[in-house]
């Protein structure tokens, strides 16, 4: 995640009227990244802000989710395919079977419910906001999981209902 300062200002529309808006130009005042677990039976997501999205953070990230974990209890992990995910067989090992990965197929990130979360943050948190350094985003971000956790349950899925209009441009997709 970027962030990104925003400056905003006073803008006149078509029709004159004055409002306030983000100007399209932007400072970038560096990246994190973001590893989440969820615990689909809670709603409780456990995160990491790291500087890197390398193998490293991903390991020590999990050892940071299994060590909250009772010693007897069997994690099984969602991911999708991103490098950082895979040729962890000598961590794995490390685990004796207690962990087990689970890879979505390519685009199929619906199937990974911690994309649930990250969505949230992008539309609650990030989306439209002005961060002028890396600790205000790293600040915004936990905020934004310290309230989520506050009231987590967990997402039910269910099917969405198509009606008329939508209906037909599916079926014309589908069919392109």
């Amino acid at each position: 995640m970027q962030a990104i300062e925003r400056p905003s200002g006073y803008v006149e529309t078509d029709n004159g009227s004055v409002v306030r808006a983000l100007k399209s130009t932007y400072k970038r005042h560096g990246t994190l990244n973001l590893f989440a677990a969820l615990e689909v039976g809670t709603g409780q997501v456990h995160t990491k802000i790291t500087e890197y999205k390398k193998r490293e953070d991903f390991r020590s990230f999990l050892d940071g989710v299994l060590a909250d974990q009772p010693p007897d209890k069997e994690i099984h992990v969602i991911l999708d395919n991103y490098s950082t995910h895979k040729k962890n067989d000598d961590w794995l090992a490390k685990y004796e079977g207690r962990v087990q990965f689970h890879f979505t197929p390519t685009s199929a990130s619906w199937l990974n419910q911690s994309e649930i979360v990250f969505s949230l943050l992008a539309r609650k948190t990030l989306r439209g906001a002005s961060f002028k350094n890396k600790d205000q985003l790293r600040d915004a971000i936990e905020a934004f999981v310290r309230n989520h956790n506050e009231q987590a349950r967990p997402f039910r899925w269910r099917k969405r209902e198509v009606k008329g209009s939508q209906l037909q441009n599916t079926i014309i997709n589908l069919c392109n």
